[in-house]
């Protein structure tokens, strides 16, 4: 997209920045350490709060962070495809930011409650 015109409206590319690659990774790792934390956190006595994946953690037992991992990585691709959309990457970057508080509660957690 040359045109000033043509960046403002967005539209779709087949080339990606790096910048959004980091971020997209950085949500899969921080999406990783939210299912290994939360099973940490339910082995010690701890509960799911959020009542989207409490249903799936009693479907699918302890395999639910696959399910969670594929529908997350479902949706990180469809955000890709449409990241030349402004909106798009300030969404990317406050699902980043709300993940990185998701980790920070957790950790805050087990500090004080497990170890």
């Amino acid at each position: 997209m040359r045109r000033k015109e043509d960046q403002e409206k967005g539209g779709y590319v087949d080339r990606y920045s790096p910048r959004l690659l980091f971020f997209l990774i950085l949500i899969v790792g921080l999406n990783i350490l939210d299912s290994l934390f939360t099973m940490i956190i339910l082995e010690f006595g701890g509960w799911e709060v959020n009542p989207l994946v409490r249903p799936a953690m009693e479907v699918f037992g302890d395999q639910f962070w696959v399910w969670k991992f594929l529908l997350v990585s479902f949706n990180l691709v469809l955000l890709c495809l449409h990241s030349r959309f402004g909106y798009v990457n300030k969404g990317i970057l406050w699902i980043t930011i709300m993940y990185l508080g998701v980790i920070f509660y957790q950790v805050l957690l087990m500090r004080i409650h497990i170890f």
